[in-house]
């Protein structure tokens, strides 16, 4: 039997939050708040950012509410109670370790090579191939490890090699945690592959960490106007690096995204347009791990950002032409169909509605990716207007089930 969640209970209640208010306030069912309650399951992680601000409690106070009526004891979580938050807790306390070694001042004298090996462009591959995000995690620690004992030998010279190869590995773990809607250790990962980016004096690098950290904003809790500025230090930092790579392109691009959510239909625009200039780069444009961006998916990027500013006229072109470019289970695909059920909200259309929307959910479901979830969710709280009719209120239902763990 599940144990209940007494201190959660009892901090809704000090915050004046009952399970209908607070299910209203984050966009959820109230029966999904009453699970919370009695221990029958966890907010999705993209929700907790958000829930530690109506709790007005720090993300490590909301971990603790949401513990069960007892703390795990060693022996339990030996038998895998909690196991996979130990592992988490383990692994950041792993990279928040090697952050730390980053930045300590090296002796002036160079030391022999550490004999460390780079795995970053191998495992940014087995990443972008694997069909599971998550199951990359362990190869990432593995190499993680290994830099941990290579940076507190390494040196002069090699310290700063050190450091990039942080920087790379760092935006990985973040990418993961991200995409697994774990969304404040992402962040950490992204504040520490920023660090260690600075620190190798690389301002792609440092560029592209800087974007990743502005996915939280833009993706997760939804602070468009404060996530706006760090994506405008990005484009600064993106500014100072290699004219031939596409970091300050792809940097625009997110920028169209921040101000698509914030109504800025003609900046919008001028991002994009800047973005697509990309294509008149010579090879090679990127690096195929912590900078991948080659112009390939500007019009699924275009169809979002006109999807936002409410724009379907610029959008479903853009959107159809991606879709057509993409195989059955793509996750990308996943994405566009949100986007194209969207459409579908914005004209009243339902049978455009459920018919997209459905084909995301068996995506998301296949492939238990939080992006298409995220997506997704972003949906559900626009089809209010249309529940009056059953296969709205269903497809409701089914988005509020999917559940991802991280």
């Amino acid at each position: 039997m599940a144990d209940r969640r007494d201190r959660l209970a009892r901090r809704m209640k000090a915050c004046g939050y009952s399970q209908e208010r607070l299910a209203h306030a984050l966009s959820v069912d109230r029966t999904t708040v009453g699970r919370w309650v009695r221990g029958e399951a966890a907010p999705q992680g993209f929700l907790w950012p958000r829930l530690a601000r109506l709790l007005k409690v720090t993300p490590a106070e909301l971990e603790g509410l949401l513990a069960p009526g007892e703390t795990p004891t060693a022996a339990t979580r030996s038998q895998g109670g909690g196991s996979d938050d130990v592992i988490r807790r383990d692994f950041l306390q792993l990279m928040t370790m090697a952050g730390a070694m980053v930045s300590m001042p090296t002796p002036a004298a160079a030391a022999e090579s550490t004999g460390y090996t780079s795995m970053g462009p191998h495992l940014w591959q087995v990443y972008g191939l694997a069909s599971s995000k998550q199951s990359v995690y362990p190869f990432v620690r593995d190499q993680a490890v290994e830099l941990s004992r290579a940076l507190r030998a390494g040196h002069g010279a090699e310290h700063k090699r050190l450091c990039a190869d942080a920087g790379d590995l760092f935006q990985l773990a973040g990418e993961i945690m991200f995409d697994g809607n774990r969304y404040m250790d992402a962040a950490h990962c992204y504040t520490l592959a920023a660090s260690a980016a600075r620190e190798a004096e690389d301002p792609d690098l440092w560029a592209c960490a800087l974007t990743r950290h502005a996915f939280i904003g833009l993706y997760g809790d939804q602070r468009y106007e404060e996530t706006a500025p760090l994506v405008g230090l990005a484009r600064h930092v993106a500014r100072r690096g290699d004219a031939q790579l596409s970091t300050r392109h792809w940097v625009a691009a997110v920028q169209a995204e921040i101000f698509a959510a914030i109504g800025d239909l003609d900046a919008c625009k001028r991002s994009l347009d800047e973005a697509e200039e990309v294509h008149a780069l010579s090879d090679p444009v990127h690096n195929g791990g912590w900078l991948r961006f080659d112009g390939s998916r500007l019009a699924e990027e275009r169809g979002t950002c006109f999807t936002r500013l409410q724009r379907p006229d610029l959008a479903e072109d853009a959107l159809n032409a991606a879709l057509r470019q993409l195989p059955p289970s793509s996750r990308r695909r996943g994405g566009i169909l949100a986007d194209l059920a969207l459409i579908g909200v914005q004209r009243r259309d339902i049978d455009q509605v459920v018919s997209y929307a459905n084909e995301a959910l068996r995506i998301a479901r296949q492939r238990g990716s939080g992006w298409v979830g995220r997506k997704l969710l972003g949906l559900r709280t626009d089809l209010e207007p249309l529940k009056s009719d059953h296969r709205v209120r269903d497809l409701s239902e089914q988005i509020s089930a999917l559940n991802f763990s991280a």
